[in-house]
């Protein structure tokens, strides 16, 4: 319970009234919680467990946050216990003064939900203070005539302890002279006064030496002592006596410096200058001054009221003879309204929320006012229609509540001012404004501008273009009132609604995610919904009807007549004898469009006898227009054109074949044995396909004479070599040709173009080469055309020394078990000749690996020339096209093996 309570003598600090425990939802206690310790208590003593007395629990002090809310430190709240603890020090005569009872009200605050508490922790006096003179000796002159029975009064001693604790008796030494009386002043102070026991004779002692001792009633008791200096004058027969012993005056605070407070008078019975009297104060003070010559007090400064209630004043006078009378004068400080009330927050909660239910606690307020009586008595209101409320909570102490429903999107802040009055006359008032700011909460669903959207779109609309757009408002701030949207429900099937439309969650614009068809989608109708970001999130849905409209994108459509099983047209038969205005057939059309683009009209663009039959316009009703005459064909054509009412219209056409007869017999044989009659469009289309096959051909021969007339111009007989017929036939030995035999040197031109791309046609070798078979042509890395062949059987042609540095490229492309070599006859030069091909035998090849192009694309500027002899076999090494075109790399032979 703290070591400063066991050294004062106190076994334990115990609360004077213990409150009921309230819920903690509730606003505040009713009634204030009190505990009583002595003064001086050391830092860190437990006053209480205040938690435990709120009704607390430890568990709950990390979330409540329970705090002391004072101007002064005195006190704090341990976090982990809830123990009010002394945090400094408690000295009752500087806090109180001379008050009887001495207590310091505070507020504790315990946060979520915010509450407040009154606390009240009584004082009580220690014996800490021992009585105190203020000079350590005193002067006293006492004239030997001075008759026994006469008292002076004598300096009181000071005891800033109170009560018991106070000064209580005055002590004399002991003197056959003097005695010593205790006195009591109506306040309740004691002062000492000195007796004259028998005469003075100042012949036989002029000079006596007392101790003055003053004690306390404290346990044990303290004391302080001072020197009483007496000397005996000679004699004057007649001391000063004053009117009044005591002199009792009030006077008002804040009266100016200068101001008469009474007079005080004395009167000597002695004549000359025993008789001459003068006025002093038995102690200097600093408040009042003292005419010596009159007794007239007045004030040497401001008076205050708050400061020092009362004054207690010792005035002496004393003739020339040296004999002295001294009286009390004291004077009462009244009070006046000139304090202003003081008006404090604490524990102002700044931010509120919209939803916060009437009567929620916003803050502390204290009013203090340092008058007393009614001007110290404060009336407090508020200002202006706010809804909140101030609730008067104790003395001095007030409480600011919500008093009606908070709406931010009304109002988002108010400017609470509270203003308090004391009741002085006249009265005294301070106001004091703060800003409250009401936070928002989602109490606001989306609102839609509409209930329901109709929008109109016609159909074949283009894919993502925008159709409408809806919007929905929220008054909330932040995610609370920002808005998105989305599509909640359609009359569509829930598969197909993507394809059909989307909404921008951001822009709530609706775009059309397809090409509509108003044949088969006339009009669909979507729920969209505008949810905010709040929690729990808020929403809102309206209605949106899309009405797709109709272009006139469909032809008419003709049922009837219709062709046969086998395609061929159907007739109709007329009797011979038919009148005029016989209903003879009827064109029967639809269109899937709609409105005018489905209104048909039908007219004749073609008839074998004009002016024979009649065409219904919106009917479609072919009636005879005229009876049969002798010179009317028994057979009659008509070409109907339907048409809608479209802009611009499409039509359609029907073929009606009327036939003039009284019976079916009669018309069925000439009908099989006449031939079916061409169609006009059927045949413009035949010519227009053998136009088009024409106009190719002659392009294709163009195109093939300008390439061979390309050809013979070359001067390489080399290029020719594509085309020969037999390319891998038996050898014998490689020699070179024998120009001898009477064979001519013939020349080939074979014109090759490199793009970026080119095909060739690859033969392969079915049957794994072995020793002594002749191999095919292939191509090494840069482009040459080679023969793969038995090392044994390898060529000693003097130029051959070329393509060994391209055997080791060649042996990584060839197959498992292929003992392969290469021979190369070519030089590098791109223009120089090529030396005499050298033939391949390979009897087990059933393909070769012929380089030709496919395609014939840009030719190149330059030729290319190589030579060969007549006669030569199939697979004979013409030349390193690759290197010698100068194309390099991308005619790689991983390229030619693709």
């Amino acid at each position: 319970m703290g070591s400063g309570a066991g050294e004062r003598g106190w076994a334990e600090r115990r609360p004077v009234l213990f409150p009921f425990l309230l819920s903690l939802f509730c606003p505040a206690l009713s009634e204030q919680i009190r505990y009583r310790i002595p003064e001086e208590m050391p830092e860190g003593s437990v006053v209480g467990n205040l938690a435990k007395d709120l009704g607390l629990s430890v568990h709950e002090l990390p979330s409540r946050q329970l705090r002391i809310s004072s101007e002064k430190p005195y006190f704090t709240v341990s976090a982990k216990s809830g123990e009010l603890l002394v945090s400094g020090r408690l000295d009752r005569e500087q806090i109180c003064g001379k008050k009887p009872a001495c207590a310091l009200e505070f507020e504790a605050v315990a946060e979520n939900p915010l509450n407040f508490y009154h606390v009240s922790v009584d004082i009580e006096d220690i014996n800490d203070h021992t009585p105190k003179f203020t000079q350590t000796s005193f002067e006293l002159q006492i004239s030997e005539s001075t008759v026994p029975g006469t008292r002076f009064i004598l300096e009181a001693a000071e005891d800033a302890d109170i009560g018991l604790n106070s000064l209580r008796i005055y002590k004399l030494s002991l003197s056959p002279s003097f005695s010593l009386i205790n006195k009591e002043k109506q306040d309740g102070s004691k002062y000492p006064e000195l007796a004259l026991e028998k005469r003075l004779d100042r012949e036989q002692q002029s000079y006596h030496r007392l101790v003055l001792t003053a004690m306390d009633g404290g346990d044990p008791p303290l004391s302080g002592t001072t020197e009483l200096r007496i000397q005996v004058t000679d004699a004057n027969d007649n001391p000063p006596v004053f009117n009044q012993d005591m002199y009792r005056v009030s006077l008002p605070e804040n009266v100016p410096p200068g101001t008469t407070v009474l007079q005080v008078s004395a009167t000597d019975q002695d004549e000359g200058i025993n008789s001459e009297i003068t006025y002093s104060f038995y102690r200097t003070g600093q408040v009042f001054s003292l005419n010596s010559k009159s007794g007239e007090i007045t004030t040497l400064r401001m008076l205050d009221f708050e400061e020092i209630k009362e004054y207690s004043i010792v005035v002496e006078a004393r003739d020339g003879g040296g004999l002295a009378a001294q009286c009390t004068v004291e004077i009462n400080i009244q009070d006046e309204n000139d304090n202003s009330p003081e008006i404090t927050f604490h524990s102002l909660v700044e931010m509120i929320l919209e939803n916060a239910a009437p009567g929620t606690l916003i803050a502390l307020i204290k009013i203090y006012d340092q008058d007393s009586g009614e001007n110290g008595e404060v009336n407090c209101r508020l200002e202006g229609e706010v809804p909140f409320q101030i609730i008067s909570s104790s003395k001095n102490s007030y409480k600011l509540v919500i008093d009606g429903t908070l709406d931010r999107e009304q109002t988002p802040e108010y400017n609470v001012t509270i203003t308090a009055t004391d009741r002085g006359k006249p009265p005294l008032s301070a106001s004091k404004s703060v800003t409250l700011i009401i936070t928002d909460i989602n109490d606001n669903a989306p609102v839609f501008l509409q209930a329901s959207y109709m929008v109109h779109v016609m159909e074949n609309n283009p894919p993502g273009a925008s159709i409408a757009q809806v919007s929905a408002s929220d008054p909330d701030l932040g995610p609370n009132g920002r808005v998105s949207y989305s599509i909640v429900a359609s009359d569509l099937e829930p598969r197909a609604l993507a394809s059909y439309v989307s909404v921008s969650a951001q822009s709530g614009v609706v775009f059309a995610q397809r090409a509509f068809d108003h044949e088969q989608l006339r009009a669909f109708e979507l729920t969209v919904q505008a949810r905010d970001q709040g929690s729990p999130a808020l929403s809102a849905n309206a209605s949106l009807r899309v009405l797709v409209g109709d272009r006139n994108d469909n032809a008419p459509r003709v049922l009837y007549p219709a062709l046969g099983p086998d395609g061929s047209a159907l007739f109709d038969t007329v009797p011979r004898a038919a009148q005029p205005g016989y209903l003879v057939t009827k064109v029967v059309a639809v269109d899937a469009d709609s409105g005018h683009n489905a209104w048909l009209s039908y007219h004749v663009l073609q008839a074998s006898e004009p002016g024979l039959f009649s065409l219904g316009l919106r009917t479609g009703e072919v009636r005879t227009a005229r009876a049969l005459g002798d010179r009317d064909a028994a057979r009659q054509r008509l070409l109907v054109a339907v048409r809608d009412g479209g802009q611009p219209p499409l039509s359609a056409t029907a073929t009606l074949h009327l036939v003039f007869a009284d019976s079916l017999q009669e018309v069925l044989p000439d009908v099989s044995d006449r031939p079916e009659p061409s169609d006009p469009q059927a045949e413009l289309q035949f010519y227009l396909v053998v136009a088009l096959a024409l106009i190719s051909v002659l392009f294709l021969l163009a195109v093939i004479l300008a390439v061979a007339l390309r050809l013979r111009r070359s001067p390489s007989p080399a290029a020719w070599g594509c085309f020969q017929p037999g390319l891998c036939v038996k050898s014998g030995p490689v020699v070179p040709p024998n120009y001898s035999e009477g064979t001519l040197p013939y020349s080939y031109n074979l014109c090759v173009a490199q793009t970026g791309k080119t095909e060739f046609n690859f033969l392969k070798c079915n049957e794994q080469l072995s020793s002594g078979q002749d191999i095919l042509l292939c191509s090494d890395s840069s482009g040459a055309l080679f023969p793969l062949c038995n090392s044994s059987e390898s060529t000693s042609h003097p130029e051959t020394q070329m393509a060994e540095k391209d055997h080791h490229n060649l042996q990584e492309v060839k197959e498992p078990k292929e003992s392969v070599c290469t021979e190369s006859i070519l030089k590098n030069n791109i223009h120089s000749e090529a030396t005499t091909a050298t033939p391949l035998n390979c009897p087990h090849c059933k393909g070769l690996i012929l380089l030709c192009p496919w395609r014939l694309w840009e030719t190149r500027a330059s030729q290319i020339h190589y030579s060969a002899p007549e006669e030569t076999e199939e697979g004979y090494i013409l030349g390193k096209y690759l290197q010698g075109s100068g194309a390099g790399g991308p005619w790689s032979l991983h390229r030619l093996q693709k």
